[in-house]
């Protein structure tokens, strides 16, 4: 777990130590320039490219933390987790990998697409309710049926010290950049950057970038105190969590900002990073582009700005802007 220095339930030394554990295992994915948002914002826009990463999104570095972090006495049980698709295909990878079984808890309204690559890396896939609650009660039963160890999606330190992992790439790689724009979900991603960078760059602007109809995290951050799941409905499939336990605190200190984005921002944002940038990303992953174009970030524009595309595993068959919405 952590090494309990600090007040989080994660600290910059598990990150460095997550990063040395999974680096066999996982893509040091590269930044790229991308005028076509920096044009329209007035800035320099680098984009760290985690939808190239394995299986396609940044989950696979916490899953792959949280797996190579299991006890070999444990691991003959596998591994359980409910998800709506990047972290459960991430999971299911990095435990086949280990040659562990896999079992995934995924929500009704989850991508027919992430659902069928999860089947394909081999979990057994059980079907739950939409909610967080279901999801977990569902997960909390399968975890006592085959005693598999519990990872969840966002809120263990295994996960978040995975994912805290592409804050040392990325301010390696652009050292001079001001800002960072982090989608937010149940905030795993966010949080372990967070604490990475403030250890390295207590200077940089950390804005997290969320969907107006999953707004929690933004609410929880102004306020102070932790607001509870909005109705899962977003295009943003991946967003659609509330902040954790353990994630919130550090959202909440450690973060400048959570800027809020519509729907058709979001939309708009990934029409444009497929038809003029030339990039596959799935709408979770437009979600800080989408805050970017909407002026919603700010920080220095004399420096440049880095924004974390999350994922790419957008459903082609149902790409948003020829779907209509709850089609």
């Amino acid at each position: 777990m952590s090494s309990g220095a600090g007040p989080y339930a994660v600290s910059a030394a598990d990150v460095t130590a997550a990063a040395a554990r999974i680096a066999p295992h996982v893509l040091r994915t590269p930044v790229l320039p991308c005028p076509a948002v920096g044009e329209r914002c007035g800035r320099e826009v680098l984009l760290k490219m985690e939808s190239m990463q394995r299986t396609g999104s940044f989950k696979i570095r916490g899953a792959t933390n949280a797996v190579r972090s299991i006890p070999d006495a444990d691991a003959p049980r596998g591994v359980v987790t409910h998800s709506s698709g990047n972290h459960a295909l991430a999971l299911a990878v990095a435990a086949a990998a280990r040659g562990m079984p896999a079992h995934v808890v995924m929500p009704a309204n989850a991508s027919a697409a992430k659902r069928a690559a999860v089947e394909r890396a081999g979990a057994a896939v059980v079907t739950c309710g939409n909610t967080g609650a279901e999801r977990e009660a569902a997960a909390a039963e399968v975890e006592r049926s085959t005693g598999a160890t519990m990872v969840p999606p966002y809120d263990h330190p295994w996960v978040i010290a995975g994912q805290g992992t592409i804050a040392l790439e990325v301010l390696a790689q652009v050292p001079e950049a001001a800002t960072l724009v982090v989608p937010v979900g149940g905030g795993g991603m966010i949080s372990g950057i967070a604490v990475a960078a403030r250890a390295l760059r207590p200077d940089l602007r950390i804005v997290g970038a969320e969907p107006e109809l999953a707004g929690d995290a933004a609410e929880s951050h102004r306020t102070g105190t932790r607001a509870p799941q909005r109705p899962p409905v977003s295009v943003a499939d991946g967003l659609r969590a509330a902040l954790g336990e353990l994630t919130f605190p550090m959202v909440r200190d450690l973060v400048d900002d959570v800027a809020l984005v519509s729907e058709g921002e979001i939309v708009a944002a990934m029409r444009l990073a497929f038809e003029e940038a030339r990039l596959v990303i799935e709408p979770s992953a437009a979600v800080g582009i989408a805050a970017l174009l909407a002026g919603r970030v700010g920080g220095r524009t004399d420096r440049p700005v880095a924004c974390i595309v999350c994922g790419g595993n957008a459903d082609l068959a149902r790409l948003p802007w020829l779907v209509p919405a709850g089609a």
